[in-house]
């Protein structure tokens, strides 16, 4: 369980980002709608979960930079305590800054999006507790072998993004073909408060762990 169970907290990690409104399923309907096609849904999917990835990819790159450098204490402690404070400036701020892009955006531009706006909610930091026992050394170039810890840490992204891209995926056309965007009035969970929920308790996981 101890090997399986940072695979396992990607893939469910990836399924909770990939169910949130906020990280591209709303937008690909909402152009589906607008462009009147399914097939903009699916080509928009996609699109979405190359720039969940690179954002994801952007901290798995910057953690096991600081594994080489960082006592694994410290650098979990470092990194609960912001996450911690990302949710707080989240639950403040985050609904007054939106990335403003327009239903003629190309699907480079909807990667990109979907870049900032992970990059916004935190999603890489997200996915620190399940990336450190996998990428990062107990201490200090303790036994670091550089080139197999990229190579897990890009095993882990595409763990991630391809549990995301399924979820994205799903919603999107059940909601595009068969529920309809309603179901925000009426059925929805508010999720960015669970978001934000999710940020606090990993930061204080890491923290006391």
């Amino acid at each position: 369980m101890d090997t399986f169970w940072p695979w396992l907290m990607l893939a469910g990690l990836g399924a909770f980002h990939g169910l949130n409104p906020a990280m591209g399923w709303l937008f690909a309907v909402a152009l589906g709608v607008h462009r009147g096609s399914g097939a903009a849904v699916a080509k928009a999917v996609p699109a979405i979960a190359i720039g969940h990835a690179a954002s994801v990819a952007a901290v798995a790159g910057v953690l096991m930079t600081a594994g080489l450098m960082v006592d694994q204490g410290r650098l979990r402690t470092a990194t609960g305590t912001l996450l911690i404070g990302w949710a707080v400036l989240h639950l403040l701020y985050g609904h007054r800054r939106r990335v403003r892009i327009g239903m003629t955006t190309g699907l480079a531009g909807l990667a990109v999006w979907s870049f900032l706006m992970a990059t916004a909610h935190g999603a890489g930091l997200m996915v620190m507790p399940a990336l450190m026992p996998l990428c990062v050394a107990s201490g200090p170039l303790a036994g670091v072998d550089a080139g197999g810890s990229a190579a897990t840490a890009l095993a882990a992204v595409g763990v991630h993004t391809a549990a995301m891209l399924a979820a994205t995926a799903t919603a999107a056309f059940a909601v595009y073909r068969f529920v309809g965007l309603g179901i925000l009035r009426s059925g929805w969970v508010n999720v960015d408060l669970v978001w934000t929920l999710v940020l606090v308790g990993t930061g204080v996981m890491l923290i006391v762990a």
